[in-house]
């Protein structure tokens, strides 16, 4: 046969035709591993159909998406909140972590969530909890988010979204203060400490109290509990009296003017004596469990005495007297949003004072 004709096989016959001719791989150390191998193998793969075939059975709803955080996770997102937060605000990140903890245990899962929706809508009555407790619990899922680098933990918001409920629409308050009112509150601190239930002295303040947010409109627990002594001695010294509020001292971090009308300072003048300047001027804590206690009844309106009603006497008389706009926003720091005030408005103290005065808010007598 020439060369160019020869068969492939000539040249590379199998090995193995003959039947006869073991295989050298059999019974061979080397054989027998890759024979279990290939057994395993299999065995692995049919295990792995089976299983993919029985999860297709099951519900979709079997294989719900959950994610996990520790505790530690919380405790360092509380402290983080925390930080620089008035008493009550700590207190509402407080019952709002452990309300999370409780229903979820530490799993994120639309019945998780779902449970601690439903332990909220039931356990408060006021939409304004309901909005700090999910409101907070909605921030934590971001704040997973970017710590685990999971962006999946955004995506259960979704079960913590507030009710849709159709709400009564109100043009105007129904909680009118008048003078009468106020004068009423002084009658009872009076009352009181002529009983002996308080002293003298927190008598005096608790008055001065009233009397300084009545006439002023300042906020009761975000800057009248925060004001010093020295702020108030600096401020009778002037010949216009006008205390200057330190943006730290104001809830929106506005710094603002406060004129001191005359029928004012009276009350004002006894707290300053043999006090030093950094002390606070009110006693706020101890007046506002004092008011809670007393429940003194309103005039216009079924229901009792808060300390909110002082500002809102202040803004209802204030509209009576036709004080100018701009003026009254600026002393109470109320509706003082936008570009008006961002960049243009800012009335200087003896602006303040003099337009504040001949509106006539210098012959408001409410302690007669």
């Amino acid at each position: 046969m020439p060369d160019d004709e020869h068969d492939e096989e000539d040249e590379f016959p199998n090995m193995f035709e003959n039947s006869d001719e073991e295989d050298p791989w059999k019974g061979s150390v080397v054989g027998r591993q890759i024979a279990n191998q290939v057994e395993r193998t299999i065995r692995a793969r049919q295990t792995a159909v089976l299983r993919a075939a029985i999860r297709d059975l099951k519900s979709p709803t079997d294989a719900e998406p959950t994610r996990h955080f520790s505790k530690d996770d919380l405790n360092r997102y509380v402290a983080h909140r925390k930080t620089g937060l008035a008493a009550k605000s700590l207190d509402w990140i407080s019952r709002s972590a452990e309300a999370l903890w409780d229903c979820t245990s530490g799993e994120i899962s639309h019945t998780s969530l779902t449970k601690l929706r439903d332990f909220v809508l039931h356990k408060y009555k006021s939409a304004d909890s309901h909005s700090k407790v999910l409101s907070f619990t909605k921030s934590f899922l971001s704040f997973l988010a970017r710590t685990k680098a999971d962006q999946q933990y955004l995506s259960f918001g979704i079960w913590l979204d507030m009710p849709k409920a159709v709400k009564e629409k109100k043009s105007v308050t129904s909680r009118i203060v008048v003078r009468e009112d106020v004068r009423n509150v002084l009658r009872h601190i009076r009352d009181a400490e002529e009983a002996g239930r308080i002293s003298s002295e927190r008598a005096h303040n608790y008055a001065a109290f009233v009397l300084f947010s009545s006439y002023t409109g300042q906020r009761s627990m975000a800057t009248s509990a925060k004001l010093t002594v020295g702020q108030f001695r600096k401020a009778l010294k002037l010949e216009k009296p006008v205390l200057l509020v330190e943006s730290p001292q104001d809830k929106i971090r506005m710094t603002h003017h406060v004129p001191l009308a005359p029928r004012l300072v009276p009350a004002l003048e006894p707290l300053l004596e043999g006090r030093d300047d950094d002390e606070l001027m009110f006693m706020y804590s101890p007046f506002l469990m004092w008011i809670k206690r007393a429940k003194i009844p309103m005039s216009q309106f079924d229901g009792h005495f808060v300390l909110g009603d002082m500002r809102k006497f202040f803004e209802q008389q204030s509209d009576a007297l036709q004080l100018n706009e701009s003026i009254r926003a600026h002393i109470a720091t109320h509706g003082v949003g936008g570009v008006s005030f961002g960049h243009y408005r800012n009335p200087q103290k003896d602006v303040v004072y003099d337009v504040y005065m001949s509106s006539g808010w210098r012959d408001v007598d409410l302690t007669g």
